[in-house]
């Protein structure tokens, strides 16, 4: 009897809570007990920034948003917290702590109990104080090596997974069009294999650790015409659908992302917030998505300031709604009262409000947000005392060994040789001058979205909270018995002649220089990369190529060292350096990984994920051209790269020989088997980066000279050698017809197995038999590598 009355007394789990439902019965459930404001509350974020002290956050002010009063929204629910820890510099223990109180208000105050999604930037690293800055993304295209970005991508997620932070904005699968774009350092690359398979790879790492990977920009943001940040983008379809697109495809389809952010800019008179053709026929009517489309950051709002798309803030909301974004960040403006208003006067179909709901809804059941037993304590606070802040400080490491190594390992495999005399490696140099405005500068290896550069470049008198050798430093440490002399010379953009003559001075003292140049990483004109921070053309900034040509002239051996967000012309050291050693920001390790290249220490293992090209002025360009792209009588401007993508040099030699095709036909839905051997015919272990090109010399429309479809790294012993098999799929010769169809069309095709794309070692010459093919996203997207032992 006592047990009956206990069973009878216990108040009933609402069919929401309850995980022994379906995931869409309980949010049908839930969204049919809320009122309208409750159900617009789960489509918006608020930004806000954690407590220094641990207590609950506050809603963080921006230029570009009206004051939240989190009390008022707060009875309704919330959809978001944006960006809790990368807002300021707070201690990651007493900022989870934060983020836990605050969950706790926001569960108390709703009446559903449903807590908020924390999301947070991981473009390289998670952006938070005292976390590991890796390198950024075009470092992790010049590794041409997924599995250590996948490897990376899932720290990451467990760091950011133990605070608290169910969502990542990241990776940016942006395919660079124009390098004078200042997000160029964000990207991958320039070839859309590269961008797929590295970015798939991150996101798989990032989903591994039970974090949303959210893909962006879709698409189209980096074909702004002359490289401007958010100017109109004209793309044609064919460009769209056969550059741009099929990164997302893949990291949708193998990486398994389950979220979109859209991109501000607009193609041919559309921006991507309001078309429906693109977030809702394309990415989930086609592609079958079921995740969560995310707005960019106020990408609503620019469709009525920006755009001029939208009469006012509910038109749109209405117009971002209709296309397919479900939820608006960083911060309530257009899906808050001008939404509520819009639908209650019938301007917006509550409908659509419902279709937004039902996808964060059931993205938050999948997180486990909506189950009874959901706690707001993270694993890292696992066992631990909540009551007393203070002796929580400290206890939270973003930036242990495991990280570092990890970091170490990437920005090893990142670093590039351009060019070598043989000066390089340096023989135990007893004289270095070190010259140039990134010689003694710790943040020349950061990015624009590192934390120290993206938030702490604001809050000066707190040290910057991870360790940061400069290249002195780690020359320093390389070289212990080299008298080394440091010269800035000049500034990395002020224009400063100055120094230079100082700088030869030291150069003409010395046995060696080495001059390190490149960028400063800031936002919207703070640094010489990174968003908002655009180039007129690719010289190097300010004075750099002044000082530069000086160093040439001194009579001394220069080794020229980019520690750079994008590729830059560098005039006569093309010819003229003794070596070039090109990185793309490469993280906390980046100076000890350039210093273990000049010494040897380190075989160079990294290829360009962009070309380098010969003059400034020659863009917008990149390997993917058609024959009329390329050098040709009819024009004075000769676009051909001075370093092409793919190319990098080590320290060994090797060999290829013995290319055999199984068969030299296959239909149009079969594929090609070849294999090649590959031998270390130098003196000193070494990894060669065998890349796979196709060449489509006939086609119904006009292909680029040759595209990438595949690659392998291959660690080589002296003397070793590998027999490298590669099965090509015929759907990898696929590409948008006339008609707008992906097809696959007989003839015949060059595979070209090469060092880079300007050095082709072997070629096979190969025919697609059968009728004309059509494929869509299922299609099979690469050339698939195996190494025998």
């Amino acid at each position: 009897m006592t047990a009956n009355v206990a069973e009878e007394t216990t108040p009933e789990v609402p069919l929401w809570n309850d995980p022994s439902h379906p995931v869409s019965a309980r949010v049908d459930a839930l969204i049919g007990a809320m009122t309208l404001q409750e159900k617009i509350a789960q489509l918006y974020g608020v930004w806000v920034g954690a407590s220094a002290d641990g207590g609950e956050v506050a809603p963080h002010q921006h230029d570009m948003e009206e004051a939240v009063d989190l009390d008022d929204l707060l009875p309704s629910g919330l959809g978001q917290l944006t960006r809790p820890f990368g807002t300021a510099p707070v201690d990651p223990a007493l900022g989870a702590l934060s983020l836990l109180r605050t969950q706790t208000g926001v569960t108390s105050a709703n009446r559903f109990g449903i807590p908020a999604v924390a999301h947070e930037e991981c473009l390289a690293g998670f952006a938070a104080w005292g976390a590991t800055a890796y390198p950024v993304p075009l470092s992790w295209g010049a590794t041409f090596d997924p599995d250590v970005i996948r490897r990376m991508a899932a720290a990451i997620g467990r760091d950011m997974r133990a605070v608290g932070v169910h969502q990542g904005l990241a990776p940016v699968l942006d395919v660079v069009r124009d390098a004078r774009w200042g997000r160029v350092e964000e990207t991958i690359g320039e070839d859309p294999y590269l961008v797929g398979t590295i970015g798939t790879a991150y996101v798989q790492g990032l989903e591994s650790a039970g974090i949303v990977a959210t893909l962006k920009h879709f698409v189209g943001y980096s074909a702004s015409r002359a490289g401007r940040n958010l100017a109109p983008s004209s793309v044609g379809p064919r460009e769209r659908a056969d550059v741009l697109l099929p990164p997302f495809e893949m990291a949708i389809r193998e990486g398994g992302a389950r979220s979109v952010m859209h991109a501000y800019t607009d193609i041919d008179g559309v921006p991507s917030a309001a078309d429906e053709n693109l977030l809702t026929g394309l990415l989930r009517d086609t592609w079958g998505f079921d995740g969560t489309v995310v707005a960019d950051y106020f990408g609503i709002a620019f469709l009525k300031t920006l755009h001029g798309v939208a009469g006012d803030f509910a038109d749109a909301a209405g117009a971002a709604l209709r296309a397919g974004v479900d939820i608006e960040l960083p911060t309530v403006k257009t899906f808050g009262a001008p939404l509520v208003e819009a639908v209650t006067e019938g301007r917006v179909p509550e409908s659509l409000i419902d279709r937004a709901l039902r996808r964060v809804l059931t993205q938050k059941a999948e997180l486990g947000l909506l189950d009874p037993d959901w706690s707001p304590v993270p694993p890292a606070f696992d066992g631990a005392d909540l009551d007393d802040p203070e002796a929580l400080r400290g206890k939270i490491d973003l930036d242990g060994p495991e990280n570092r190594e990890l970091a170490r390992e990437i920005a090893d495999k990142a670093v590039v040789l351009l060019s070598n005399d043989g000066t390089l490696p340096l023989d135990r140099p007893r004289r270095i001058a070190l010259v140039g405005p990134n010689a003694t500068e710790p943040s020349a290896v950061l990015g624009c979205y590192s934390f120290p550069q993206h938030v702490g470049v604001k809050y000066p008198d707190i040290p910057v909270g991870i360790e940061l050798p400069d290249l002195r430093q780690s020359l320093t440490a390389e070289f212990p018995d080299a008298e080394i002399t440091v010269v800035r010379g000049t500034g990395v953009d002020d224009g400063d002649l100055s120094g230079i003559a100082e700088a030869v001075d030291a150069a003409r003292d010395a046995d060696i220089v080495v001059v390190a140049l490149g960028d400063r990483a800031g936002l919207f004109g703070r640094g010489t990369s990174g968003e908002g921070c655009d180039a007129e053309s690719l010289s190097l900034p300010g004075a750099q190529q002044q000082l530069l040509d000086a160093l040439l002239d001194s009579g001394i051996p220069v080794v020229t060292v980019l520690l750079a967000g994008r590729p830059y012309a560098l005039g006569r050291a093309v010819q003229d350096s003794a070596a070039i050693v090109q990185s793309f920001f490469p993280g906390v390790a980046g100076t000890r990984a350039i210093a273990g290249v000049l010494s040897g220490r380190t075989n160079p293992s990294g290829r360009l994920p962009v070309s380098v090209p010969r003059t400034p002025g020659s863009q917008p360009t990149t390997y993917l051209g058609a024959p009329l792209a390329q050098a040709s009588e009819v024009s004075n401007i000769d676009p051909t790269p001075a370093f092409g993508f793919g190319h990098g040099l080590t320290y060994t030699t090797f060999a290829w020989s013995d290319l055999t095709v199984d068969a030299e036909e296959a239909p149009t839905d079969g594929e090609f088997t070849a294999s090649l051997t590959v031998r270390n015919t130098g003196e000193r272990a070494g990894t060669e980066v065998v890349q796979l090109y196709l060449h489509d010399p006939v086609a119904s429309v006009v292909p680029p000279v040759q595209r990438l479809v595949g690659y392998v790294r291959l660690d080589l012993e002296p003397g070793d050698e590998r027999r490298v098999r590669v099965t090509v799929p015929a759907d990898v010769a696929s590409f948008t017809g006339r008609d707008g169809h992906r097809i696959v069309e007989p003839g015949s095709l060059e595979l070209r197995l090469a060092a880079s794309s300007t050095e082709t070692r072997l070629t096979a010459e190969v025919t697609l038999t059968g009728p004309v093919r059509q494929v869509d996203h299922t299609r099979r997207f690469r050339a698939e590598f195996a190494v025998e032992a």
